[in-house]
């Protein structure tokens, strides 16, 4: 047995998987480290078409149009970013009902040094309930695979978003100097 079988898997491992499975094809990011490990397995991997975005609003409207086209897709961002799609979220996700799938690497918690992003961890939860976008914090691994797979699941047959902000506890978050 090699090491990579010996080892439980990492998260952004568990996480392309289970976009593969679910048919998930086309990825829009704006770039950030916690996700560094995910966007070079999704480029690396010929399954998926993986590319950035400018701004989150953006990457929200560029998966909206992916899904009228009949293209599945999901968008990465850090916290700090969440603060700008609101009224893509309220005008066009929502109603126009697209499964909007939206990791978001938390940011704000743990440690932040930055008020900015702690403001935007503060509201985040609160902007998606007043939408009923359904969201998840996941902290743990073993817990990982089957919320992301049974949203995504959820959220196409429902034609509906899912928010998964994957806690520092989960991906180990960003490191700061003390």
């Amino acid at each position: 047995m090699n090491e990579a079988q010996s080892r439980p898997a990492a998260w952004h491992e568990v996480v392309l998987a289970t976009l593969k499975s679910n048919n998930v094809r086309l990825a829009v990011y704006v770039p950030d480290r916690v996700f560094t490990p995910l966007i070079a397995a999704l480029h690396a991997d010929p399954f998926f078409t993986a590319f950035a975005a400018t701004r989150e609003e953006e990457a929200l409207g560029i998966i909206a149009g992916a899904w009228m086209g009949g293209l599945r897709g999901t968008v990465l961002m850090q916290t700090s970013g969440f603060g700008t799609i609101p009224n893509a979220l309220a005008s066009l996700i929502v109603p126009c009902q697209i499964p909007a799938l939206i990791f978001v690497s938390e940011r704000g918690t743990l440690g932040e040094f930055n008020l900015g992003q702690a403001m935007v961890c503060k509201t985040m939860r609160p902007v998606l309930a007043s939408l009923a976008v359904e969201h998840h914090t996941i902290t743990r691994q073993d817990e990982l695979e089957f919320i992301v797979d049974r949203s995504i699941k959820q959220a196409v047959a429902t034609q509906a978003p899912a928010v998964f902000i994957l806690s520092p506890l989960l991906t180990g978050g960003k490191v700061f100097a003390a």
